[in-house]
């Protein structure tokens, strides 16, 4: 090793390590940039869907997912029209809306779009199977104030400038009472310290055995929920199974004149009062009997 060479070794470890930090520090603050846009727009949008009340429309802001404890929803809307999950976004780029897909400089945002819809989905499980119908996914545009459509799986997709004019239109399915009473159920459940639980069917055992009841998977699921052990479940009860005895074949008693089952005597005489064979003669003798 010359002079100098373990020094250039460390400055060269030195540097691939501040490389690595300014990429991370890059990282870092791209995030940030990203977070703090993405709080800007929520606040945005929530200052908007407050001047809703006048028409009757409740607003939960920053709220617990059910079942999802480090998750939240950005809005929940309650009034006439239902209740609308909103997912505030506020993205830059190139944003549009064909064919049923949402696209952010060419490339699909399909995951957001399904986020939305199973925020939507979450929130109807809390609720009575009459208003889980009238539960709607939304996506609000911060950066886009004049986009609007729906997408493939039935989200929608509204501007910032469009979304109250377009919440507003919405059919009215809900009388202002059940307003107030889904409005403050939903605040008791979602504005807690903690989210709330949700049942789904991901830890229920699915396959065939699932339908055999008389009432179909509902009585599957019911008798699963109220199963305390592995071994009540009615599904794991199978009816014992008969063994029938395996058949064991009796061994004859043989002579000295037999040997493995074959009878070596020509005539019964040869064999002991003992033995079981029963004495043939042959097609021959029969026909040429021997001469004694």
């Amino acid at each position: 090793m010359g002079a100098g060479d373990g020094t250039a070794e460390q400055a060269r470890i030195a540097a691939e390590r501040a490389a690595k930090l300014r990429r991370q520090l890059d990282y870092a603050e791209r995030a940030e940039r990203a977070w703090a846009a993405g709080a800007a727009g929520e606040a945005r949008v929530a200052s908007i869907l407050d001047t809703l009340e006048v028409q009757g429309w409740m607003a939960l802001h920053d709220v617990h997912w059910p079942g999802r404890p480090k998750a939240n929803l950005d809005h929940v809307l309650v009034g006439p029209g239902g209740i609308i999950v909103i997912d505030a976004k506020n993205w830059s780029g190139d944003i549009h809306l064909r064919n049923g897909v949402l696209r952010q400089n060419g490339y699909s945002r399909e995951r957001e779009v399904s986020g939305v819809v199973e925020q939507c989905s979450a929130v109807a499980a809390l609720l009575e199977p009459r208003h889980r119908r009238y539960v709607q996914a939304w996506l609000c545009m911060v950066g886009q104030p004049d986009l609007q459509g729906t997408t493939a799986s039935g989200a929608r997709v509204q501007g910032i400038d469009t979304v109250c004019r377009a919440i507003g239109a919405v059919p009215a399915v809900l009388d202002a009472n059940t307003v107030e009473a889904i409005h403050q159920f939903l605040t008791n459940m979602l504005a807690g310290t903690s989210s709330p639980p949700l049942l789904t069917t991901g830890g229920v055992p699915t396959g065939p055995s699932d339908f055999m009841h008389a009432a179909g998977p509902a009585t599957s699921l019911a008798r699963w929920r109220t199963a305390r052990d592995p071994s009540d479940d009615p599904r794991t009860i199978r009816p014992p199974v008969k063994v029938r005895p395996k058949p064991t074949r009796r061994k004859k008693t043989s002579c000295l004149g037999c040997s493995s089952g074959w009878h070596w005597s020509f005539s019964p005489s040869a064999c002991s009062p003992a033995c079981s064979h029963n004495f043939r003669p042959s097609r021959r003798e029969s026909r040429f009997p021997r001469q004694r």
